[in-house]
């Protein structure tokens, strides 16, 4: 297979940076996909003098380990990094020649603490963006640490084995073969999994923050911008870098960008942040958050955090059906990420529960995959924009069955069907299906505010006054978690901002 002569220009130019020669280590048959690999390795060892080819045996055919001459391969590929993995190849190239990986001191240091035997393997589809985070996370930790390897498995190339170890979902990470962890995950999360989590000891030589912001998407990085430009000591306490948007494949609504995707526009809003002195501590979740002399923001380890003003921008997560079998298969058929899971149910016939847009789209992405797809919809009508439903009644394999109410999702092991209610009727129906895609809408991560004093509406919103003002004198919110009418990343932002400047006029009155 040949690459595009703009990604081939791309690619000479990283080989440059090579610091050492480097050997694929390739596992190949006499089969159509190892004829591919071979091809794809031929190509690219062509592009350097600094690498080659050596014919082994390894557990999975095609596939290919990268080492220096002479070294053990700690980092692997089973099938063609390719799509969203093609990074992740260029990165583990650069990284096993010797280029030190961009991760935080404390984080390496971690990982080269880790003392037992690691093998962790990473199941993905080409189309998955949140595939890459989980894979370039382990094959950096695989460099750092001798006694860790990792291998990415491509689906499409090891269908039966994706079959046979029932995976339906990605990335789906084992270890030593057992399942380790599911979906998008940051490198510190993956550390704290292994090494066990971040004792409180560590945060308690913190100062006084004048600016703590909790959360780390659109709204909790442009305060934490805003706050900084100001010379003032700013705080980030993050559990998933980027939030939400991580999640959204296209953005074409971004004044000034007329297309980017949600993990590039967060790698560039990180990249921005991280030119001020911002004190980012990531993989921590606030437990509650109270007004004494100070604000105090206790996290989930233990530690408490104390600040002169705060900024709440929590976002909001994937709602739930809250149906029997929903969390029970969660991983096993029921999933929120039609662009990840949708190549796992390729000629299989699936559902997706909501009619507004995320569902009607979710649906006509689906159906260029799935044998069949039953979509669900409580209301009488679809509640997507017009053209979305328009394109979704064109299509053969989609049935549209409104004013309806999911019961059950089915299964054994797995999802093998949906049980849903006809409302008008009161009539019970069941589609034998394999997969469900659960699209209506987002709630507001803020149950851990409910016994405090900022005040929720009943949407579980936090309510904000217009310079973002909560009803605790001196925390601010921004953001999907409040009750701004509008949820879009440019909104939060724009609300980031206005909570950041509500705090500093906050701070200078005091």
């Amino acid at each position: 297979m040949a690459l595009d002569n703009e990604i081939k220009g791309q690619l000479a130019q990283y080989l440059e940076l090579l610091e050492s020669d480097i050997v694929f280590k390739a596992s190949l048959g006499d089969d159509e996909n190892s004829e591919k690999v071979k091809e794809f390795l031929e190509e690219i060892a062509e592009m350097s003098p600094k690498l080659s080819i050596e014919a082994v045996t390894l557990s999975r055919t095609p596939s290919f380990a990268l080492a220096q001459p002479g070294q053990e391969s700690r980092v692997a590929f089973a099938g063609l990094p390719l799509g969203h993995e093609f990074t992740s190849f260029i990165l583990a190239l650069l990284q096993v020649a010797g280029r030190a990986p961009k991760i935080d001191a404390a984080i390496a240091k971690r990982i080269q603490a880790i003392d037992k035997k690691l093998h962790f393997e990473t199941y993905v589809s080409l189309t998955c963006h949140n595939c890459p985070d989980v894979v370039q996370s382990l094959n950096i930790m695989s460099v750092l640490n001798p006694n860790i390897s990792h291998t990415m498995i491509e689906g499409g190339m090891f269908q039966d084995e994706v079959e046979a170890k029932k995976i339906m979902a990605v990335p789906t990470v084992l270890l030593d073969d057992v399942e380790f962890a599911s979906g998008r995950m940051t490198i510190e999360q993956l550390v704290e999994l292994a090494a066990g989590p971040t004792s409180a000891d560590e945060f308690t030589d913190k100062d006084v923050f004048d600016v703590l912001v909790v959360g780390g998407g659109p709204a909790g990085n442009s305060a934490a911008i805003y706050a900084a430009r100001k010379g003032i000591n700013t705080g980030m306490v993050v559990e998933t870098y980027g939030g939400q948007v991580m999640d959204t494949v296209g953005i074409e609504n971004m004044v000034g960008t007329p297309y980017t995707e949600g993990p590039r526009l967060m790698a560039q809003v990180e990249e921005h942040v991280n030119q001020y002195n911002v004190d980012i501590m990531k993989n921590q979740r606030a437990k509650s958050i109270r007004k004494n002399e100070l604000i105090e923001v206790e996290l989930e380890n233990g530690a408490i955090l104390k600040a002169k003003s705060a900024i709440l921008s929590v976002g909001a997560a994937w709602r739930n059906v809250n149906v029997p079998g929903e969390e029970e298969f969660r991983t096993k058929g029921v999933t929120n990420c039609p662009h990840c899971d949708g190549p796992l149910f390729t000629g299989k016939d699936v559902a997706v529960i909501g009619g507004g847009n995320s569902g009607i789209e979710a649906a006509i992405d689906l159906a260029g995959l799935a044998k069949h797809v039953y979509v669900l919809e409580f209301l009488p009508e679809l509640k997507a924009d017009q053209v979305l439903q328009d394109r979704v009644n064109s299509l053969a394999n989609v049935t549209v069955i409104k004013n309806v109410a999911t019961k059950e999702i089915t299964g054994t092991d797995q999802v093998n069907g949906i049980s849903y209610v006809d409302r008008e009727t009161n009539e019970e129906h069941h589609i034998a299906l394999e997969g469900v895609f659960v699209q209506i809408g987002l709630v507001p991560n803020t149950a851990w505010l409910r016994e405090s004093d900022v005040v929720l509406n009943e949407r579980g919103e936090i309510v904000v006054d217009n310079h973002g003002m909560t009803s605790l004198e001196g925390v601010f919110a921004a953001g999907d978690c409040t009750d701004s009418v509008y949820k879009q990343i440019i909104i939060s932002m724009g609300a980031g901002a206005t909570a950041a400047l509500g705090a500093f006029d906050y701070l200078i009155r005091q």
